[in-house]
């Protein structure tokens, strides 16, 4: 059997692995002069710029879903569709979208990064592409084999990206702390993936989910185990430790509660265009693995993975709203606030019960992950503009920052308040009534009022630091220097769409629709 390649189906993530080919190339011939490895910056650039220009290129084509890598109907087993690996709908373009928008304030946050000179070039912008390349890759693959690939070629670079200070011992703490971390979720995932291919007989998630429902039978079982399915007595308990698993493998990946303890160390250590990646394109990477998983493959056991997913999301915005509270680094705190977002992107689908209401819970927690993006990304852009003079970066650092950089200030404070969901930053409250709206249409009342209750805790920890940029301090302060055009840069662009979000949020929202 030949497969057909679908190139146009396919040309984001390949654009993305060929400029990583391009920068490592142009990086080793090169010469070493000053200013010129420099421009690799702008090559990797470009190479987003393409990607996102495919992206937006399969949006405006027409609506068919493209399809590429599959397995025709004819050649599939008895009964079975055509089988694909790599599926191009508006839950794919959406995510790309979301992760090359973000590549852009983050490639854009590197370039001041490397401007320092300690860090190799091209060896950075060399692995932020291979990390692109598996997260613009991970929301279309259909099959449990490009799941994990994809997913560990999202983790694997951001190991050695955030070591790539190799005279700081927080950098090399922090990357055997992730890269740990991240081995033993793997571990863990692929044992439940290789029971739920034992059972199903597949990789394909079409055919898994039918299967798990028992639309088809699983090829290779014995027949003692196709008369207690025909008799109604279920699947076997093995295929409940699978789910368990693999859930435990991707709540590792976007820090939920129990696996969360590695997020404010592994964020502090690791440079802050890496911290920013691991807030927004990591925990979409995951995010999308782990909704393909359960409302792909395994909607037939809803009723398994729902109790479980609904208690991990509330002990997860519970945790990391208590833990923010703590804080005294500005890093930090974006940590636990990033893992306290996960527990609101992870509440909608404790509720998708049923094709129809699965549909909607996608759609709020696609939503509210697009828009923290924008959010989160503009925060850690300010931080790292005020860690150019202030080594520690303490909440106490940006007291009286609306008088040394008004701008500056006025850019964190907005992205704050739409983190606290607080007007006018409308984006934040827009996106947790979406998600609330559905909690409650769900029937999961005990969920909404944990929600409501950490909505009103992470309150405390963003007003107090929009607070602080007002506060008038006697003491010298250095100001921010203006000298980083390309960080400015981003703190623009991520301004922009957030201001964008809470103008027309019905932009997001019928995108997630």
């Amino acid at each position: 059997m030949i497969q057909q390649i679908d190139y146009f189906a396919i040309a984001p993530p390949l654009t993305l692995a060929l400029f990583a080919g391009l920068v490592l190339l142009l990086d080793a011939f090169l010469p070493a002069r000053r200013g010129v490895k420099p421009a690799l910056g702008i090559v990797t650039l470009g190479g987003v710029l393409v990607a996102l220009g495919f992206v937006v290129a399969q949006a405006v084509a027409g609506a068919e879903t493209l399809s590429t890598f599959c397995v025709p109907a004819s050649l599939a087993e008895a009964g079975a569709a055509e089988q694909c690996s790599f599926v191009v709908d508006r839950f794919t373009l959406v995510l790309a979208g979301l992760v090359l928008v973000a590549a852009v304030v983050i490639v854009l946050m590197s370039m001041t990064e490397l401007a320092e000179g300690d860090i190799p070039v091209g060896e950075w912008h060399f692995l932020l592409l291979c990390t692109l390349t598996g997260a613009v890759t991970l929301p279309a693959s259909r099959d449990l084999i490009m799941l994990v690939v994809a997913l560990e070629l999202v983790s694997l670079p951001v190991f050695a990206l955030t070591a790539m200070k190799r005279y700081d011992g927080r950098s090399s703490e922090a990357a055997v702390k992730l890269f740990l971390v991240s081995v033993v979720s793997t571990a863990v995932m692929l044992f439940g993936v290789s029971l739920l291919y034992g059972i199903a007989g597949t990789v394909h998630l079409s055919r898994l989910s039918a299967v798990v429902s028992g639309e088809l039978p699983a090829p290779g079982w014995p027949q003692a185990a196709t008369s207690i399915m025909d008799a109604g007595h279920g699947l076997p308990g093995i295929v409940t430790v699978g789910i368990v698993l693999v859930v435990a493998g991707f709540a590792f990946k976007i820090a939920a509660v129990p696996f969360h303890a590695w997020a404010a160390d592994v964020y502090q250590g690791a440079p802050i265009p890496v911290a920013a990646l691991l807030s927004v394109i990591s925990k979409a990477a995951g995010f999308a693995g782990l909704i393909l998983v359960l409302v792909v493959a395994l909607p037939g056991q809803s009723s398994t993975w729902i109790p479980i997913v609904a208690i991990i999301s509330a002990l997860t915005m519970t945790a990391g709203n208590l833990l923010a509270m703590r804080q005294r680094s500005a890093v930090r705190l974006l940590a636990w606030s990033s893992v306290a977002q996960s527990g609101y992107i992870l509440a909608p689908l404790a509720v998708a019960f049923g094709a129809e209401s699965a549909s909607g819970a996608v759609g709020a927690s696609v939503a509210y992950l697009v828009i923290y993006a924008a959010m989160n990304l503009g925060a850690f852009a300010v931080v790292m503009l005020v860690s150019r003079t202030a080594a520690r970066n303490e909440l106490d650092d940006y007291r009286g920052l609306a008088f040394r950089s008004p701008v500056a200030a006025l850019a964190l404070a907005f992205c704050l308040i739409c983190l606290a969901g607080l007007p006018p930053g409308l984006a934040g409250l827009f996106a947790k009534v979406v998600v609330f709206r559905e909690i409650v249409e769900g029937e999961a009342g005990w969920l909404a009022v944990v929600m409501a209750v950490n909505t009103v805790i992470g309150l405390y920890y963003y007003v107090a630091w929009t607070a602080r940029l007002f506060t008038p301090v006697r003491a010298a302060v250095p100001a921010v220097r203006r000298a980083f055009p390309a960080v400015w840069g981003a703190v623009g662009v991520a301004l922009v769409v957030a201001v964008l979000f809470s103008v027309a949020p019905q932009l997001v929202l019928d995108l997630t629709s």
